[in-house]
């Protein structure tokens, strides 16, 4: 027998509107924790990259900083865009 250690990880508690989660529920084989994991995954290294380039001081970007930003605001947006026609 295998036994597997498994870290404990922590949950979040989310409240929905009851129209959203109907539509979800209408969903069943999204993994609707995966899709939440990755919108915060992809929150947080937009967070990351605005940190690190505020603790950089008042100077130019770098042209890769302007690739980053540029790439991240067109996926943001993006995502809206494709949110709002899910709507």
């Amino acid at each position: 027998m295998c036994a597997h250690i498994i870290a404990a990880v922590p949950n979040i508690t989310l409240s929905l509107p009851a129209d959203l989660h109907r539509k979800m529920k209408r969903h069943p084989e999204v993994k609707w924790s995966e899709v939440v994991r990755g919108i915060l995954a992809d929150k947080i290294r937009d967070f990351e990259v605005m940190e690190r380039i505020a603790a950089k001081g008042r100077r130019e970007l770098t042209p890769e900083e302007i690739d980053e930003l540029d790439h991240r605001l067109k996926r943001a947006a993006l995502r809206r865009i494709e949110r709002r026609a899910e709507g």
